[in-house]
């Protein structure tokens, strides 16, 4: 079966990687090399070694290294990145002339110097028609201009974080992962905007790096107001800490202490169980109230009213559906057929009822005037 050799490389820091066929080059990480892509040839560097798969597995459209990357080639790299601080400035300055509700973030040239690109934020959607005429008069080549997010922007300008280092998204993280207001809940964050906010606006991205280990070691600790059996009584807990696997109860003398979670395993195993398995709760409390009944309420024989005194009335009621019963009850001489047709001879001397005749629907239409 056919094979494939392929690399990963990235054209800019801690961007997304990208599978190139190295066409028998013997590559390594961290040179750089010029690759064929859809804008054109292009100035990489190699962050993947080169692995082999099947040609049936190979992605579509792959694309491949050219060659290495020579003096020449990175002098024209210099070359376009003094070029981009240029068009930059120039850019701007129209923006600002036209005034256009629009920050202009980054200006990139091709390899080539074929195209230039513009990356801008903007609340909404920008007309940016006449501002491209004037660049593509002035630079005398194809202009692009793409608007990006908040956070792309960071990524592409760089900065300090509130940690004191060099922003994650710029420096390795290559794709955005989403973040939300759970995961500093989760972690015992303060929901201060300011302080769980990065450079960008949006949450910090570091909220997601230990959101996994503070789930799984706040399944071995019950949560706050909850309460523990403990070898003096009852105690609440009123604060959790998870990275140190401690908690502070609050026993019934109001006195309060800092327990660890191995210490209270006996009572957390209780807790747990009534948590994982409600079922079996509920069994065992309808198990105890059936227990407190009498036998005969539990068997379903007993009475609900035995214990009551019957009134006038109960007896009245009692005695006449004991006389019914006992008259309709047969004779023992009578059989069967005779019983019958005294019962259709008292049913024929039995009044009928008539029935009512319903009153006729009038209709609401006026009448005619022949009719009438």
């Amino acid at each position: 079966m056919e094979t494939l050799k392929l690399v990963g490389i990235a054209f800019h820091t801690a961007g997304k990687i990208f599978d190139f066929d190295t066409r028998d080059l013997e590559l390594e990480v961290g040179e750089q090399v010029i690759v064929e892509t859809e804008r054109g040839r292009a100035l990489g560097n190699v962050v993947r070694e080169p692995r082999e798969i099947n040609a049936d597995d190979a992605p579509p459209k792959l694309k491949g290294v050219l060659r290495k990357a020579s003096e020449n080639d990175l002098a024209l790299a210099d070359n376009n990145a003094q070029r981009e601080a240029e068009a930059l400035k120039f850019c701007r300055q129209r923006i600002a002339e036209r005034k256009m509700e629009m920050k202009l973030v980054r200006a990139e040239y091709l390899f080539d110097g074929s195209k230039i690109v513009f990356y801008f934020t903007a609340d909404g959607r920008i007309d940016f028609r006449e501002l491209v005429r004037d660049l593509a008069q002035h630079f005398r080549t194809r202009i692009e201009m793409r608007q990006i997010g908040v956070r792309d922007e960071a990524k592409l300008v760089g900065g300090i974080g509130v940690c004191g280092r060099e922003l994650c998204c710029c420096t390795y993280l290559r794709n955005f992962a989403p973040v939300s207001v759970k995961m500093a809940k989760t972690q015992g964050l303060a929901l201060n905007p300011t302080k769980i906010s990065g450079q960008c606006g949006r949450l910090l991205c570091c909220l997601a790096y230990e959101y996994e280990t503070y789930n799984e070691l706040r399944k071995n600790l019950p949560k706050c107001g909850k309460k523990i059996p403990l070898e003096s009584g009852v105690a609440e807990v009123i604060a959790v800490d998870v990275l140190a696997q401690k908690m502070t109860v609050c026993c019934n003398n109001g006195e309060r202490c800092v327990v660890h979670a191995d210490e209270l395993k006996m009572g957390l195993e209780q807790v747990l169980r009534e948590k994982s398995h409600p079922e079996e709760k509920q069994q065992a409390t309808s198990q105890g109230r059936e227990k407190e009944q009498p036998k005969e309420a539990r068997s379903g024989k007993g009475d609900r009213r035995g214990n009551r005194r019957p009134d006038s009335r109960n007896r009245r009621t009692t005695e006449a559906s004991k006389e019914g019963q006992e008259q309709s009850k047969p004779a023992s001489g009578q059989t069967d057929k005779q019983q019958t047709a005294e019962g259709r001879e008292a049913d024929s001397k039995r009044p009928r009822r008539r029935n009512r005749r319903r009153p006729r629907r009038r209709s609401n239409k006026p009448k005619s005037p022949e009719n009438s």
